[in-house]
């Protein structure tokens, strides 16, 4: 049941993989799933928080600010659903170009395009901005994904691929309903064609979201199964499809860790200290030239010190949080409760695995950083 009075987030934020701006907050889509559907920002009119000048001037002072950080913008809408929101977009967009920051960008959507913002992204691009696309298409029907034209989405693909715009399939969440091989592979074999990668990650479930997901996917209701401790949630259809990809798709990668995949589209290497884990290994299907590169850069890394730690945490608002850095890693352990965006922020900016107990007040998914693991449901006889 969403709130009776909307709950807006901060315009600066942080999330797992990227530091998040957000002037702009709420949706006119209904998409079932979304996030910010409890937050009673679904079904409403966007409603603006900061002009685009404000909102540079918000960014580049907030103490999660850091040039190696990437940046998602209007994470809290889809800035291409409306007018007003493409103009904030567009005029974004251009004070970001005209600044000096130079931080990756990235635009999710599951709207259409239109020429004018293609443009917009194109000059800044030129200007050396990088920006880059995501595209949210996962074979889901009208029914779930209120009020999007998915013919609209899908003639995105080509349109700005021939603009030369980078684009990332973002392909969640995986529910029953999109995880036949038919419904999966009518997505992939247009997604494929345009894009540089897939990013699939399942389904998240915030700890106050069981019962708008259970809505779609009853089986999760099961008391034997705890989903909200989960880093994502797959059906097995799924799970297995990612498993055994037919050969067709043999070129095109796919991770389930999206910090993965920005890494390889903007010729990066691991940040999130993924290099080498069962995730790495087993999960993301990445290019054996971004292996390579993620190995050559690991014994170049500066090692991290004590005083980087606790120069970050007086940066952020915690001085002398208690904590351990395990000698010869980039592991800190954090011996109290941090706020998870906190915790967030840390590890992006300082290239770091952060562990630390979990705040049982906290509204977001905690997944890798509490150690879940993935939860595989079997569909019903």
């Amino acid at each position: 049941m969403a709130p009776r009075e909307r709950v807006f987030e901060p315009v600066i934020d942080q999330h797992d993989t990227w530091m998040v701006v957000n002037p702009v907050q709420g949706c006119p889509k209904g998409c079932r799933y979304c996030y910010l559907r409890d937050l009673g920002q679904t079904r409403a009119k966007p409603r603006i928080l900061a002009s685009p000048q404000e909102t540079l001037d918000q960014l580049l002072a907030h103490p999660y600010y850091h040039p190696a950080l990437v940046l998602a913008l209007y994470t809290c809408t889809d800035a291409l659903a409306t007018p007003a929101t493409r103009a904030h977009l567009t005029a974004l967009l251009d004070a970001l170009g005209a600044s000096p920051v130079r931080n990756p960008i990235c635009l999710i959507t599951k709207c259409a395009v239109p020429d004018d913002v293609v443009a917009c992204i194109t000059r800044n691009r030129s200007a050396g901005l990088p920006i880059l696309v995501y595209l949210s298409y996962s074979g889901l029907g009208p029914d779930i994904e209120q009020g999007i034209d998915h013919e609209s989405l899908r003639d995105n693909f080509p349109r700005l691929h021939a603009a030369g715009v980078p684009v990332i399939h973002y392909w969640r969440p995986a529910l029953p309903q999109n995880s036949t091989p038919d419904v999966i592979e009518h997505v992939m074999d247009w997604a494929a064609r345009y894009t540089a990668c897939t990013v699939a990650v399942g389904t998240k479930i915030k700890p106050t979201a069981l019962d708008q997901i259970t809505a779609l996917w009853p089986q999760l209701g099961n008391p034997h199964l705890d989903p909200r401790a989960a880093d994502s949630v797959w059906p097995r259809t799924t799970w297995d499809w990612l498993r055994n990809i037919p050969d067709r798709y043999a070129h095109h990668p796919f991770f389930e860790t999206n910090s993965c995949a920005l890494a390889y589209v903007l010729g990066q290497t691991d940040r999130a200290q993924i290099l080498d884990t069962p995730t790495c290994l087993s999960a993301n299907r990445c290019p054996a030239a971004q292996r390579d590169r993620c190995h050559q850069a690991l014994p170049l890394q500066q090692p991290v010190t004590g005083a980087d730690v606790d120069r970050h945490l007086q940066r952020i608002g915690h001085p002398g949080h208690p904590y351990t850095l395990i000698p010869g890693s980039r592991t800190v352990i954090l011996t109290e409760p941090l706020e998870l965006r906190d915790r967030h922020n840390l590890a992006q900016v300082l290239s770091v695995a952060v562990r630390s107990p979990q705040d049982p007040g906290e509204r977001y998914w905690q997944g890798r950083l509490a150690g879940g693991q993935p939860l595989i449901v079997d569909p019903l006889p």
